[in-house]
This record gives C-alpha cells, sequence and structure tokens, in this order.
C-alpha cells in the first residue's frame, strides 16, 4: 500500500498536472486529488492518468453530486473525495467501483459514512475538530476504518495528529498552490515524506 499522503491539487491546470503528478511520485505522494474546483479538472485527472496512472493512484475532490462522480470515473479516476456526508454520493463512487473518502466532522456523520460503504473518513476541517476531537471519536470508531485529517496540515503537525489517531494526511496549499514552481512544490514534496517516514505509521 502506498503512504496514507493526498496531494490536493486545487486551482492546477491540464498543463501543470502531468509535471506536478511527476515530482510528487518521484517524491514518494502517490495520492493524487484534483478538486472540482479547479479549471477544467477532468481534463487534469485525464492527463495524469494518461500520464502516470500506473504509479499513481488519481482521483478527485470537492465532489458533491453522483453526476460529479461519474464525470470522474469516466475520466479515469479512481477515488472520490467529498467535503461532506453525502449517502448518494458514497453510493454512486461504490457503484463505480472507486474508493469513497467523504468528509465527516461528527460522530454521527462518521458512522453514516460507513454504513454507506465509506472506504476512509475525512476529517475536514480538522482545525476545527482539534487533536482531543479527533481523539474522542476515534475512540468510538472501527479500528480498520483509516482516518485522514485535512484543513491547515502541514508537516510540523504531523505528530501530534499521529498521536491523536490520524492514519493519513490530506495535504493542499503546504505542498502546491497556483504559481508556485515545480522546484519548490517538489521540495515541500520531500519534505512532506521525510516527516510521514519519520512517524513510523504502518501502512
Amino acid at each position: 500500500m502506498s503512504r496514507p499522503l493526498i496531494a490536493i491539487l486545487r486551482g492546477i491546470t491540464p498543463a501543470e498536472a502531468l509535471p506536478v503528478a511527476n515530482v510528487l511520485l518521484d517524491a514518494g505522494i502517490e495520492w493524487i486529488e484534483v478538486p472540482l474546483n479547479s479549471p477544467t479538472p477532468y481534463d487534469s485527472i485525464a492527463a495524469i492518468v494518461d500520464g502516470v496512472g500506473k504509479r499513481a493512484r488519481v482521483g478527485a475532490g470537492t465532489v458533491t453530486t453522483p453526476a460529479e462522480v461519474r464525470e470522474v470515473q469516466r475520466a479515469g479516476g479512481d477515488f472520490v473525495v467529498s467535503p461532506n456526508t453525502d449517502t448518494r454520493v458514497i453510493g454512486a463512487t461504490k457503484e463505480a467501483g472507486m474508493s469513497s473518502i467523504p468528509g465527516v466532522l461528527t460522530a454521527s456523520e462518521c458512522f453514516t459514512a460507513i454504513a454507506s460503504g465509506a472506504d476512509g473518513l475525512k476529517f475536514f476541517p480538522a482545525t476545527m475538530l482539534g487533536t482531543e476531537g479527533l481523539k474522542a471519536i476515534k475512540a468510538v470508531l472501527p479500528t480498520d476504518i483509516k482516518v485522514f485529517v485535512v484543513g491547515g496540515i502541514d508537516h510540523e503537525t504531523f505528530h501530534r495528529w499521529s498521536v491523536a489517531g490520524a492514519h493519513g494526511f490530506g495535504l493542499g496549499t503546504a505542498l502546491y498552490k497556483p504559481g508556485r514552481s515545480i522546484d519548490e512544490t517538489a521540495r515541500n514534496a520531500i519534505k512532506i515524506v521525510e516527516a510521514f517516514d519519520a512517524l513510523r505509521i504502518k501502512y
């Protein structure tokens, strides 16, 4: 299994998509998410899948409708991340044969997502919940459910979130943002992978 690090490439364009994906993969980040509020996101997903699909897990974020799920599938994506818990989106994702990682913040949302077939949970925005909140919710979750924290996360906070029960991390501006050079994104990716590997999380 690849490191549970999801690169969130919000704002990326199709022209940037493959070059950025390549530097992420070279650093050891294999989960690549293109949020649907990026310019022509399905084209970016397709470009990454066509270029490095065998080396990466490529999917979409900010997915809020079953129709969008179907477009992600057509573009070649294999996972769907949402900002919320929508049973229709989870169901459509599983029907399409893709992994579902819906956004949650409360215990009720967690158990609704799990009952609907979610493969993992995205605690978002993680900073609103805090590490103590995550620790409390983790105490009642099934031990086999994968927990990702997203929103305000960077390599310097990995340790405290890991201690609280996080299994993986979604990285946005700490890794990539529009206008940032490829070299800077590459350096950020290397730094993030080194910090994650230092945690010695089993995955």
